[in-house]
């Protein structure tokens, strides 16, 4: 069974960091390209970030590029999302899946909040 557990949000001020993590268990992680996604209330989820399988290539939405990186380690089976310059509309809950197109491959977990706020 799949699972995938995000963790690491919290209440951070504008212009402050944060790492959130996933821990995916239940399938061959280092054979799918990894994605974070957020969803702000009252928004559709939107994915912000992609790794390949290796780590080798990334993409990121135009809103987070330059202050949002993600990367993985195969070995834990975790992909990460390092957030810095944080603003109050990178408020959302932030999940972790697999893209596939314009889907994904997984359920999705519980996410975590990352709240931006003074």
């Amino acid at each position: 069974q799949v699972q995938l557990v995000e963790s690491g949000g919290g209440l951070v001020q504008p212009g402050g960091s944060l790492r959130l993590s996933c821990a995916a268990s239940g399938i061959i992680f280092n054979i799918y390209t990894m994605g974070w996604y957020r969803q702000a209330p009252g928004k559709e989820r939107e994915l912000v970030a992609s790794i390949t399988r290796s780590g080798a290539n990334t993409n990121y939405a135009d809103s987070v590029k330059g202050r949002f990186t993600i990367s993985r380690d195969n070995a834990k089976n975790t992909v990460y999302l390092q957030m810095n310059s944080l603003k109050p509309a990178d408020t959302a809950v932030y999940y972790c899946n697999s893209p596939l197109g314009r889907d994904h491959r997984f359920g999705w977990g519980q996410g975590t909040q990352v709240t931006v706020s003074s």
